[in-house]
């Protein structure tokens, strides 16, 4: 079986995905009219505009719960205290740029409806790539993590949306070395995964990238004195670093993946560091990788990615889409 590479899905970042809900700036008038606690939070700038404080986790936590509910009808969404709280717009870029890698083999069109099967691996407190995922195509999720705390959150936001609880299913992995093994059982076959890998490799990388934040917003002088837990926006460590950072973390996830190549349609990883993107391409030749691309985007100034590979190969794919997206049993 050769290895083929396929071309890009988006050849440049654009500043948000055309599909993307967020595109304008946020209307405070609808948001606090299905979420009156986030008024509270909002505050006029200097140049005379409604924001909120994007240092305050509260006025975050606020904001993600009325976009959910009035973009997405997502009732009661809330996380712990201490919890990774993401931005919407580039988390939604993320699922519909996926549509788009399944809609390149499906004649443009993006395959929506509880056939198209996903892996979310470390869903988090928040959940939030199921949420939208589901809501926006109606693929029918799995969503992992490590910790128990965190799906107990999940379970939550769930139980305040019965609509979804027939769309996402919660399974914890008791082995923080591994990805697939212990989540994806015999009988699956998962048209998509996805994963935000943590990116740090320490806590002290972790620190400083906070710092950083905190003085790009011109409020390192008020944070001197805080502790790591007080200068980070958000997140639990598992969330955020480990060992070897996300280039450890997403090679282990590409080695492993060799075990489920025909249970797969596409593999995909966020990959915040471009310069990781040549080590992690070898790794996929080593475990051979048939198809890979990187998937660009943008969310303002910031240029991400994603990162996809398969095991098979194009007419394995056609099989697939037979099968799974067009039978009609």
């Amino acid at each position: 079986m050769s290895r083929k590479s396929v071309p890009p899905v988006a050849a440049k970042p654009s500043p948000l995905h055309p599909r993307n809900r967020h595109q304008q700036r946020y209307d405070f008038a609808a948001l606090t009219a299905v979420c009156p606690d986030l008024a509270g939070f909002i505050r006029l700038t200097p140049k005379g505009n409604h924001s909120i404080d994007f240092t305050d986790p509260q006025a975050i936590k606020a904001l993600n719960r009325a976009l959910l509910q009035h973009w997405y009808q997502i009732e009661n969404w809330d996380i712990p205290a201490g919890y990774l709280c993401p931005p919407i717009p580039g988390r939604a870029d993320y699922i519909h740029y996926l549509a788009d890698l399944l809609a390149t083999a499906n004649g443009g069109k993006q395959p929506a409806g509880k056939r198209i099967q996903v892996l979310d691996i470390g869903c988090g407190a928040n959940c939030i790539y199921p949420l939208i995922g589901s809501s926006e195509y109606g693929w029918q999720f799995v969503a992992a993590d490590i910790e128990a705390a965190s799906l107990a959150s999940a379970e939550r936001i769930l139980a305040a949306n019965p609509a979804l609880q027939q769309k996402i299913s919660l399974r914890q992995q008791p082995d923080a070395q591994r990805c697939f093994t212990h989540i994806v059982q015999p009988d699956d076959y998962l048209d998509l995964t996805l994963c935000n890998p943590p990116f740090h490799e320490s806590v002290e990388q972790m620190v400083r990238g906070n710092q950083r934040k905190w003085q790009n917003l011109g409020k390192w002088d008020e944070q001197k004195e805080a502790s790591a837990e007080q200068l980070n926006f958000g997140g639990q460590s598992n969330e955020l670093w480990c060992e070897g950072g996300e280039l450890a973390f997403i090679s282990r996830m590409m080695r492993e993946s060799a075990g489920y190549a025909s249970q797969v349609y596409w593999f995909t990883s966020l990959v915040s560091k471009q310069a990781n993107l040549p080590l992690l391409e070898k790794v996929l030749k080593e475990v051979g990788a048939v198809q890979q691309q990187v998937v660009a985007m943008a969310q303002g100034q910031k240029n991400s990615r994603f990162i996809a590979w398969s095991f098979l190969n194009p007419e394995q794919q056609k099989i697939w889409r037979q099968m799974r997206w067009h039978s009609r049993v």
